[in-house]
């Protein structure tokens, strides 16, 4: 399987900056696009940045701006680089990565998740 650990989390005040890192391990096989979503409390989860292996990416429109997602290849790392951060940014953000891990018959296609890291904006 494939595992994603995140890191970079915290408590930050409004206008200022943090860095999310994810992490994959595993036995990887391939990794396609890499991305970001976020659940804040009573709210479903929601998507919020992506990158693709050729480093295309799309934003969801209140983050435009304001957050730039990043990978590294070579590290199967994707970043999320968030400044100009609001109190509506709160959440625990999750990484995902689309990709297949290796099995004893070959590989399999997967949709992996972290365990998420939690983003808390406030004054």
């Amino acid at each position: 399987q494939v595992h994603l650990v995140e890191s970079g989390g915290g408590l930050v005040q409004p206008g200022g900056s943090l860095r999310l890192s994810c992490a994959a391990s595993g036995s990887i096989f391939s990794i396609n696009a890499m991305g970001w979503y976020r659940q804040a409390p009573g709210k479903e989860r929601e998507f919020v940045a992506i990158i693709t292996s050729s480093a295309s990416t799309k934003y969801e429109d209140s983050v435009k701006g304001r957050f730039t997602i990043s990978r590294d290849n070579a590290k199967n790392t994707v970043y999320l680089q968030m400044n100009s951060l609001k109190p509506e940014d709160t959440a625990v953000y999750y990484c995902n990565a689309d990709g297949s891990h290796l099995t004893d018959a070959g590989w399999a296609r997967g949709d992996y998740w972290g365990q998420g890291t939690q983003v808390t904006v406030s004054s």
